[in-house]
């Protein structure tokens, strides 16, 4: 169970992460054309790091909420208080 939720966190951080990646070369290609003349190029560590820190924080700040699920009952868990 704590897997399926740190596999979720990871995955929603990595797929916020393409989309800015996804936006951040768009505004950069239009804004350089519009001020400079010319489109610029992005290296590829910055795109590895762009995917790699989203995930390392998905899966850190995923721990101890997977943590805490995993221990519950499901009954309690969907218990209104």
């Amino acid at each position: 169970m704590r897997l399926q939720f740190l596999v979720e966190a990871a995955f929603l951080c990595v797929a916020g992460g393409a989309i800015g990646i996804c936006l951040g070369f768009i505004a950069g290609a239009a804004l350089g054309k519009a001020l400079f003349g010319t489109i610029g190029l992005v290296p590829l560590w910055a795109v590895i790091s762009a995917f790699a820190v989203p995930a390392a924080i998905g899966l850190v700040f995923g721990l101890y909420p997977a943590a805490k699920a995993s221990k519950l009952d499901p009954i309690e868990a969907l218990r209104y208080e």
